[in-house]
Order: C-alpha cells, then structure tokens, then sequence
C-alpha cells in the first residue's frame, strides 16, 4: 500500500489509517485518492476488522483538493478522473468509520471526514467548503451530506460564502459527535473504536447497514429495515453470549459470529 497512506493496528480490531502527505497539507491528489480507495477496499476484507479510524497530522486532516492538478483541466478531463470510485468505495466501507480531525479539513477533507459514521473534531480544527472561492462546488457530496448533517441554513451560509468552522462550532451544529483538546484527538477516537471492536461485529455492521440505508427512505420503510436486521441477529453466537452474560452477571466474550 502507497505510503500516502500508512495503515498501523492500534489495537486489536482496529485499523488507523494516516494520511501522510504533510509537504502539501495532505491535499488530494490523483496517488492520494487511489491509495485511500486501495486502503477502503481491501481492509473490510480482513474478517478480524472491526473499526477504522482515519486521520491526518496536526496541521491537516486533508486541505481539500491539490489544486495543481485541477487548474488546467476541463469538464471532460475531470470526468475520466474516476473521483466517483473513491467516495463510492468509502461509502460502502461496511464497517464503522471515525475521522480524527485536527488543523485543516476543507474541500474534500471534510467530505471525507463526513463520509465517517463518527467525527472527533480538536478544538482548533478547521472544517469547510470554500471551493466556491476557485470558482467550483464541493463534488465529493459536500453539498449533500453538509445540508443533512447541519440542516438547510447553517449548511448553506459555508458553501455559498466558503468559510470553515472550528471544531468546537462544528460540535455546536451537529457535524462532529464529539470536540476535545488538540492533542486528545487521535486517542478519543483510537478510544471509540476499541469500544466499537470490543463490542459484536455482526451488530455494528448491521446498525451501519440500517442506518445508512434508511436515513433518506420513508419511516415506514426504514423501520421495516431496522426491524429484518434486528431479526437476523438472533441466531448470532454474540447475541447467546451477550445474553448470558448479562443474565450469569459476568463480562461477555465476543467472537464476531
């Protein structure tokens, strides 16, 4: 894997990927873009996964864009990118995702960030939409994902005028689950997903799988959804084990089956 991209185990069950292009605030560029969606595809594949947490450096979660590469490039160019794959495939990522976000997440780094099911801002972090200031739009579900995190006016007053939050006015809106001093970024969200990896697998995947899916469908239907996959867990060893622990009044041992 590009080392664009450093993946380390932290813990057990949980995969940290590093975004590790600090010369350029870790822009995205076209290498960048293909390592993450290598890192995304290949890493659910491991049946041990049970959590990612992505992040950058102090600086930079991911400063949006390299504009480098866009400054010369017209529509038809843009579009043989193949930006769509990348979004698609973190998207798809069937397991729980946590941005850990310090310094710059703008452009694409905050679409990135909104991609996650959990965000942990820093205090001084800076998240934002300014591609309205080089004359674009987000193209990375920005505008879509924005306006469903933070609601029509909040979302709308960052695209159109293109300036970023902190990451404690980003708590305040709803478009982080949590805010911490600068340097507890990474372990609160190392944190979460040990919780997450401790916890049964099959369940946090189906809890993903059910949320995600049902957040723009008909109640009705979403909790048609909620209630197939609440089924399908009672014939999971996690779920016998879960039960009798809690019943025998002893810590359970979750195996992912």
């Amino acid at each position: 894997m590009s080392e664009l991209v450093i993946t380390t185990h932290p813990a057990r069950g949980v995969a940290l990927l590093r975004i590790n292009r600090p010369e350029a605030r870790n822009a995205l560029n076209a290498e960048l873009r293909r390592a993450l969606t290598d890192a995304f595809a290949s890493l659910p594949t491991d049946p041990t996964l049970r959590a990612i947490v992505v992040t950058g450096d102090d600086r930079a979660f991911m400063a949006g864009a390299d504009l480098r590469e866009f400054a010369e490039m017209g529509t038809a160019e843009v579009a043989r990118l193949g930006v769509r794959r990348m979004w698609a495939v973190i998207a798809d990522c069937p397991v729980p995702v946590i941005a850990a976000v310090n310094g710059a997440a703008l452009g694409g780094g905050l679409e990135l960030a909104m991609h996650a099911d959990i965000l942990v801002a820093g205090e001084s972090a800076k998240l934002g939409q300014p591609e309205i200031t080089v004359g674009i739009m987000p193209g990375g579900g920005g505008t879509q994902r924005l306006i469903r995190a933070v609601g029509k006016f909040k979302a709308m007053k960052m695209l159109l005028t293109g300036e970023p939050v902190t990451g404690r006015e980003a708590f305040e809106m709803g478009l982080a689950s949590e805010v911490v001093p600068d340097d507890q970024v990474l372990p609160r969200a190392l944190a979460i997903a040990t919780r997450i990896a401790s916890l049964p697998a099959l369940s946090a995947r189906r809890i993903k799988e059910v949320v995600l899916a049902g957040e723009d469908a008909p109640l009705a239907t979403g909790l048609m959804l909620e209630r197939r996959a609440f089924e399908t867990l009672f014939d999971t060893a996690d779920k016998a084990e879960g039960m009798a622990a809690f019943l025998e009044k002893r810590a359970p041992d979750f195996k992912g089956d």
